[in-house]
């Protein structure tokens, strides 16, 4: 059996609930109908609010923080097929939550493992993330990140910033995280023009990019290493690897996240 759903948190929730109340046993979990054979029993999984919010507060009262903060960190290892394996998380942990930690199981083997690489990366961009300032004094960044990373770096700079009114735009998947006064969310977003850069900023830019370039030695030069402590995947929107950028970003149309 198949189980198809349309890649949402809350429409993986509602999975959950059709799983244990209809007896599905899927051997695949997709966001997109499968080109399946004549074998295969495809099965849609329709958004339901009453059953997302029933197995969310099942998850709430059965499963020990750091359980439910493991499920909200792999969905958001969106680019892997995670789907089966948190099902299976999730199956085992209304049944025993001790054999949470069980990494024999080959589903939790699988959760741990996808969850370490998630901040992996997080903590990777936390360090190599560079803000611009615009003109109205907020600070903007672009990332281009293999994970769904915008609500952990958003959250992160929260706490650096303070005060400071910041965005962090995922541009693959459309999202941003905005801080704007009291208000911190993450936003999907459409076409909208983003202001330039304040005159400070392209004056400090310029002068980061000299000066990566006059600290260098070229005797010592070694790109090799260089790529090891510094991914390519991290400088796409780097300013010290590029010498000019063109922000367009889209405007922010509805909240996704409270």
């Amino acid at each position: 059996m198949i189980l198809v759903y349309d890649g949402t948190f809350e429409g993986f929730l509602s999975l959950v609930h059709e799983v244990y109340y209809k007896k599905y046993v899927p051997h695949a979990i997709t966001k997109k109908e499968p080109h399946a054979n004549l074998l295969d029993e495809v099965v849609t999984i329709e958004y339901d609010e009453a059953k997302a919010v029933k197995v969310f507060r099942a998850l709430q009262k059965e499963f020990p923080k750091e359980a439910q903060k493991t499920i909200m960190h792999i969905f958001l290892c969106d680019t892997n097929p995670f789907e089966l394996d948190l099902l299976e998380y999730i199956k085992l942990g209304f049944k025993n939550q001790k054999e949470l930690q069980n990494i024999n199981n080959p589903h939790v083997f699988t959760i741990i493992n996808l969850q370490k690489e998630l901040f992996r990366h997080y903590h990777k961009y936390s360090g190599f993330l560079r803000f611009e300032e615009l003109e109205d004094g907020t600070l903007y960044a672009k990332i281009d990140s293999k994970f769904s990373l915008t609500y952990l770096l958003g959250a992160h700079f929260v706490k650096r910033f303070n005060n400071q009114n910041f965005i962090i735009h995922d541009v693959k998947r459309a999202l941003a995280f905005a801080k704007y006064a009291e208000e911190a969310q993450v936003r999907s977003v459409a076409d909208f023009e983003l202001p330039s850069l304040s005159d400070e900023e392209e004056k400090f830019k310029k002068l980061w990019q000299t000066f990566f370039k006059s600290v260098a030695i070229e005797t010592r030069k070694n790109e090799r290493l260089q790529k090891q402590l510094v991914p390519l995947v991290y400088r796409t929107y780097m300013s010290e690897f590029i010498e000019t950028k063109v922000f367009k970003v889209l405007l922010f149309v509805h909240w996704i996240y409270c």
